[in-house]
């Protein structure tokens, strides 16, 4: 091994214990034998070695070794006999897989290293220790706190289940101190799972301010008399020897005399055959076949191999870990640190600080209107290696906004130095006097040319050494990329905002400003004015666009100080830089695609639409007794509840009755024909108006396609949503929501493929509660609702009645969102009693969910967010409200958060993913749009049947490396010339 290098080191113990407790029992169907952590080993390795190039850590692994422990007793046990002594036995299930995972790990050509007397974290830091020595770098595969000792700068962590890497300032953000440090923190905490005893009442937050303080072990035991608290003086002066033992437990040997060299650990080319010959034995068809796809070998050709299954006699095996078995794979790794002199904590309150403290002044920016003094600009910002962006236009559609100028934000020196400042300069490309002929006047004077000026400004964007700063980037992006620049590398503060403060407030720049700078920047209308007053930006003069195109640079640089250094004091990093940096990029590219729509299509149901509209009108006026106009909520309201006296009106504070859709609804429910008709009415006008008549005005007159905008920051949970059109909110369940889908259609030669997530809010709930019943439904195949129906009425699944079926289906989505039992008679037609009655016997029949149902609740209410599966939170800051009916609310949507969160963040996943799978597969498919639970792709007709299959893979599997679902995810697609047929 030499420089250059990079050796894996995967702690094989661990990976056995989260596959086993990642899966639900899985068993061999030719004999029986469990096989689920056998699974899960086999799907995580096999995840670590084909994708560790791209989508893991980033690196290529030159080395590879897989190390275990070989049983549970170590020379530990002779320095402390109790060491682990409390550990329980591995499942009995469990037993016999261990020797069938060491035979997977030589199926897949890589070192199995074990060794009698020592743990696998000793052998894991001796070989980190030779490498290092030799040059190399190393990525220890595991999240094990006792591991954490051995990161510096050659030696990192990545925690697979999460999908984290862990370096030195994770560990810092972690535990609050460096790594150098924790093996002092673990002996003053000890560590129940493996009996070290360290320090009665010492917890790691203690912990680490006492470290912090006095430096080390040693300095604190030999000046605890200093310690200001009594009792946590006379604990550490009593048990002071334990200290220093639980040292020695928790300390790894890094000088075990291995018996395989670092040489012996070079990462061969993957035997095809040789593996699939295990998977075959092992029955994995899913796996045989993507490993068949991916070493381009003939599976059908290899023959099972002979596999020898130890009796669990004489299986040796660690003792079970609870460390390793409990918890959600998001259930740690995302807390902030406690603070003190340089951890995160500390540093994101300190750039806090020194924003609000240095005050921006307009009146010090800079015009740029020659090239040298652009290049000068662009030089400093690559020496900078940051800078902030942003454009001026004469559009918010950025697919028909022409470029106006842009403006440049540079730091000059480092707050942390005391000696940071920004430069701002503004470069006006096409302003114009809007003074003269009819058509606004000419150029104004004193501007770049625009080829000029993108042509010094294409080296700095495109150059991914620099960060490129912005706030809500997409936009700029889309318009750069109009001019044929690729933004590469970058930093959003939008995005950063809406990964800490979802449910916080506004993440605009304006909102911003204020909340963090202390600053109220300069309105749009200062500068371009309003109403009947109101300007293009390219009429704005220069001087005044100078102002407020450089202050919004500015400030979004200060933004960024203030919020980049908070990702790593929340535990938030990679929640940014799995899920929402890499998918700007990504609906940038969609966005830029759009979608065709047929005219005549639209036209021809606007017509319908108004004849269906015309019809119901008539109805309502005959059952009114009287013509009126249906669109005005008063003369409803008066009709209503006025001259008709129908029960539950109340009026708003303007003092006329609601008509609102919730209170026709609920007098519809009540068996009123009126409210029901006015309903209707207004489904139809309103589908009439938002699309069939709107949706041509969105043709863009070159391309001839639509083109939505896509929101990242717009919800909560983290749930897209899309504007001019929003094709989001076009209906599925009715005939006419489905008409106005057979207008986007494929261009000529191509289809479309929908592709569609089954239930996936279901089966994230099956995971996150952990519901036997239905995780087992879901790996079956059965159909949820039919089970769910079964398991509340006791009514067989075969021939089930669709009524049963359809109150069961309520249920079951009503739930997700706390329906109550006023909702839930109001939606089946059926009294409140026996609403609750239904909700009482479901909580009965599947109690987890009401477990977790009041855990998070609880969660929301002492932390103020709940979070997803990876990590993402959903802030609800007036939970604790006094008010009975905002704090229900907040309640009803922290429960929904975690489930609605996680299927946005899975589809993120798979979206961010897409267009490398469909590359790599050599399938010409275009990602077009995301609606909720569906992605929409076109593609030519020819390649439809290679591309399904890639994009269902590609989603099914995208919960994985960072959580393995206990339940399948699964995915219906299908290709056709328009959106309704291929739905």
């Amino acid at each position: 091994m030499k420089q250059g290098d990079h050796l894996f080191l995967v702690d094989g113990s661990g990976y056995i214990f989260r596959a086993y407790h990642a899966l639900p029992p899985l068993t061999r169907k030719s004999d029986g034998l469990p096989v689920g952590a056998v699974a899960g080993f086999c799907n995580m390795l096999w995840k670590l070695i084909s994708e560790a190039r791209d989508t893991s850590v980033g690196v290529t692994p030159t080395h590879f070794a897989v190390i275990f422990d070989y049983s549970s007793k170590t020379f530990r046990n002779t320095l402390y006999p109790d060491y682990k002594a409390n550990r329980s036995a591995p499942p009995e299930d469990l037993v016999p897989q261990f020797s069938v995972i060491r035979e997977a790990t030589r199926a897949f050509d890589l070192p199995c290293i074990e060794m009698e007397g020592f743990e696998a974290d000793d052998l894991i830091a001796t070989y980190a220790r030779m490498a290092r020595e030799a040059g190399a770098d190393v990525t220890v595969i595991s999240s094990d706190k006792d591991l954490m000792q051995l990161v510096g700068p050659k030696v990192s962590m990545y925690d697979g289940m999460k999908d984290r890497h862990i370096g030195v300032a994770e560990v810092i953000e972690k535990w609050g101190v460096p790594p150098e440090k924790m093996i002092d923190l673990q002996a003053l905490t000890g560590d129940s799972v493996d009996n070290v005893p360290g320090i009665p009442g010492i917890g790691p937050k203690t912990a680490a301010q006492l470290i912090t303080e006095f430096g080390d072990l040693d300095t604190l035991l030999a000046r605890a008399e200093e310690i200001p608290q009594p009792k946590r003086r006379e604990s550490i002066i009593a048990n002071a020897d334990k200290a220093r033992l639980s040292r020695q437990l928790v300390r790894l040997s890094d000088d075990v005399a291995v018996t395989e060299d670092l040489d012996s650990l070079f990462l061969n080319p993957l035997d095809g055959p040789k593996l699939i010959a295990f998977l075959k034995a092992m029955e994995f068809t899913s796996l045989t076949r993507r490993v068949a796809e991916a070493t381009h070998t003939e599976a059908a050709e290899i023959a099972a191999a002979t596999i020898a299954i130890d009796s669990p006699e004489a299986a040796h095996g660690p003792d079970l870990d609870p460390g390793e078995a409990g918890g959600s794979p998001a259930a740690d790794g995302n807390r902030p640190p406690d603070g003190g002199g340089g951890n995160p904590g500390s540093v994101a309150q300190r750039r806090a600080e020194l924003a609000v403290a240095a005050k921006i002044d307009t009146t010090a920016y800079v015009t740029i209107r020659d090239a040298e003094t652009l290049r000068a600009w662009c030089d400093a910002a690559r020496e900078a290696g940051l800078f902030a962006f942003d454009t001026e236009t004469t559009s918010l559609d950025a697919m028909q906004a022409d470029l106006v100028g842009f403006s440049l934000a540079l730091p000059v020196g480092t707050p942390e130095a005391g000696t940071f400042s920004i430069r701002a300069a503004y470069v006006p490309l096409a302003h114009i006097t809007g003074i003269g002929d009819l058509l606004g006047g000419g150029p104004a004077e004193g501007q770049m040319k625009l080829d000029a000026a993108l042509a010094e400004l294409r080296m700095l964007l495109e150059d991914p050494s620099v960060l490129k700063v912005g706030q809500n980037l997409k936009y700029d992006m889309l318009v750069m990329g109009r001019h044929g620049i690729r933004i590469i590398g970058f930093d959003d503060t939008m995005l950063l905002s809406y990964v800490l403060d979802a449910g916080r407030g506004g993440h605009g720049m304006d909102a911003l400003s204020a909340t963090w700078l202390g600053h109220q920047p300069i309105a749009y209308k200062d500068v371009a004015g309003s109403g009947k007053g109101l300007i293009g930006f390219d009429q704005v003069e220069i001087d005044k666009a100078t102002a407020y195109a450089a202050e919004d640079a500015e400030v979004t640089l200060r933004l960024w100080h203030v919020l980049k250094p908070r990702l790593v004091a929340d535990g938030l990093t990679s929640v940014y830089e799995r899920l929402e940096r890499p998918l700007a990029a990504v609906l940038m590219r969609m966005e830029e695609r759009g979608i065709s729509i047929d005219r005549q299509i639209l036209s021809r149901l606007s017509g319908e639409l108004a004849q269906g509209a015309a019809a119901l009108e008539a109805e309502i006026h005959d059952l009114a007794g009287e013509s009126f106009n249906v669109g005005s909520p008063k003369q409803l309201g008066d009709i209503l509840f006025g001259r008709m006296g129908l029960p539950g009106g109340s009026k708003t504070k303007s003092g006329q009755w609601s008509t609102s859709a919730q209170v026709l609804e609920d007098l519809a429910a009540a068996g009123h024909p009126l409210p029901r008709k006015i309903v209707d009415w207004r489904q139809l006008t309103k589908l009439k108006s938002t699309y069939t008549d709107a949706l041509p005005g969105f043709i863009h007159p070159q391309t001839k396609r639509v083109h939505t905008s896509f929101a990242m920051a717009a919800t909560t949970t983290g749930r897209l949503s899309s504007s001019d059109p929003n094709i989001q909110n076009i209906p599925v369940r009715t005939a006419e929501g489905r008409k106005i889908r057979t207008a986007f259609i494929a261009e000529p030669g191509n289809v479309l493929i929908s592709a569609d997530y089954s239930q996936i809010e279901l089966r994230v709930l099956a995971h996150v509660a952990d519901i036997p019943q239905l995780s087992q439904a879901f790996a079956d195949g059965i159909d949820i609702h039919a089970m769910t129906a079964s398991e509340m009425f006791g009514v067989p699944v075969l021939d089930m009645p669709s009524e049963v079926r359809r109150r069961a289906k309520a249920i079951n989505f009503g739930i997700i969102y706390g329906i109550s039992a006023f909702g839930l008679a109001n939606q089946l037609g059926i009294e409140r009693s026996e609403a609750g009655e239904y909700i009482r016997r479901y909580f009965e029949r599947f109690p987890g969910i009401r477990d977790y149902m009041d855990e998070t609740k609880a969660q929301a209410r002492e932390n103020g967010y709940v979070e997803t599966i990876f990590g993402r939170r959903a802030h609800y800051p007036e939970i604790r409200s006094p008010n009975p009916q905002v704090r229900a609310f907040n309640e009803r949507a922290a429960i929904n958060a975690p489930i609605q969160g996680a299927a946005a963040d899975i589809i993120r996943r798979a979206m961010v993913r897409m267009e490398d799978a469909l590359e790599a597969a050599g399938v010409n498919a275009r990602m077009l749009l995301q609606v909720h639970d569906e992605l929409v792709f076109e593609t030519a007709e020819a390649e439809a049947a290679k591309a399904i299959p890639v994009i269902v893979s590609v989603m099914e599997h995208a919960a994985m490396p960072a959580v393995a679902m206990r339940v399948p995810l699964r995915v219906d697609a299908r290709s056709a010339r328009n959106w309704d047929e291929a739905h």
